[in-house]
């Protein structure tokens, strides 16, 4: 007999198994949904209290969603938000600065400056670069182009909206660089992207998650995304692009600098940007 998979997320189960539900766990249920939180930061006896019920209510609620109790709800819970999937936990109220030090920290301790140069020289010198981001990491790698194209010629940015991917990934050569951005929910096509650009240079950007694809790549740079707040934080892989960039610009010296001026004149020329306010 097949094993019963476990449900996941505690909020979609009350949806779907709601009308099903006694009085008391109806008002549970209602409890629950206002105060998601308490899943995981309260006790079986207090939800109990809470609620006006008993403790075998609440365990007998639990089981009716199809958990085994409620710390099966509870590890669950975790374990969606240690995937990505943005769910309230029990610190979620945790200072946004705090988190977003740790990452940055984290992400800068983990990578050593002769890796980062390293890539840096291979961001300078390739004779085209592909970045390659899907999802959440789209924005970034479409960031990561706009700083690049301002210091050097031939960046692209992958998928082109409306566009499949295969007639852009069969023209690169083994001269050629790709910068793969993979965070965790990662798309299915992420694998067979990745192995359809094994005969180039590679760098993958990811989350600890992604470190199972080491040795398909050249180079891996981890960044860390997560927080107790119900979202990934992409602060530090944002960070870790502009560095790069700078990193570029040093290595290609005098070349980015009459490139950067010359597109400063051909904005001047089409009056693209504001003047400075005196």
């Amino acid at each position: 007999m097949a094993k019963k998979s476990s449900p996941n997320d505690v909020l979609q189960q009350i949806e779907k198994h709601y009308a099903s539900l006694s009085p008391s766990g109806k008002a549970i249920a209602h409890y629950l949904q206002q105060n998601p939180i308490a899943v995981l930061s309260q006790s079986t006896s207090l939800i109990a209290e809470k609620t006006a019920t008993s403790k075998a209510t609440v365990s007998r609620f639990f089981r009716q969603l199809g958990f085994d109790s409620h710390q099966q709800a509870k590890d669950t819970h975790v374990q969606l938000r240690e995937q990505g999937v943005p769910v309230v936990s029990a610190s979620s109220n945790t200072q946004q600065l705090e988190s977003e030090i740790k990452n940055l920290s984290h992400t800068f301790e983990g990578m050593s400056m002769d890796v980062l140069k390293e890539v840096a020289s291979l961001l300078a010198k390739a004779n085209q670069i592909t970045l390659i981001g899907f999802r959440n990491a789209y924005p970034i790698a479409l960031h990561f182009r706009q700083q690049l194209k301002q210091i050097r010629t031939s960046i692209r940015l992958l998928p082109q909206p409306g566009q499949t991917l295969s007639e852009d990934i069969i023209d690169l050569g083994e001269n050629d660089l790709v910068v793969l951005f993979g965070f965790r929910r990662r798309t299915r096509q992420f694998k067979f992207v990745l192995n359809s650009i094994k005969h180039c240079k590679t760098v993958l950007i990811t989350d600890p998650t992604g470190q199972i694809y080491r040795d398909q790549v050249n180079h891996l740079l981890v960044c860390h995304i997560g927080s107790e707040s119900p979202f990934d934080s992409y602060a530090a892989p944002m960070s870790l692009v502009a560095s790069l960039c700078n990193l570029t610009y040093e290595e290609l010296g005098e070349e980015a600098a009459k490139r950067v001026e010359a597109i400063t004149d051909v904005y001047i020329q089409m009056d693209e940007l504001e003047s400075p306010r005196r």
